[in-house]
């Protein structure tokens, strides 16, 4: 299966591609595999900010939260 991915073109100043290229150095090819990890990441971070914030402004009802009080029959 081919995997067309989009390119992104990004600036960043000498400081942080001089550490970019330490931890993933461009010769080896880690360098896009990296970045792709970071943006990933960052996304999933956002995602559960997001959600986080959406349950405090409305957070589940008592008759809408999960009952724990027979958690114990449950265990492995």
């Amino acid at each position: 299966m081919i995997i067309y991915m989009k390119s992104i073109l990004i600036q960043v100043d000498d400081s942080v591609y001089d550490l970019l290229n330490k931890i993933a150095p461009p010769a080896e090819r880690k360098r896009a595999d990296f970045i792709r990890r970071a943006v990933l990441k960052a996304i999933m971070e956002a995602e559960e900010v997001r959600t986080r914030e959406a349950y405090r402004r409305m957070p589940d009802s008592e008759e809408e939260a999960d009952d724990w009080s027979n958690a114990e029959e449950f265990a492995l």
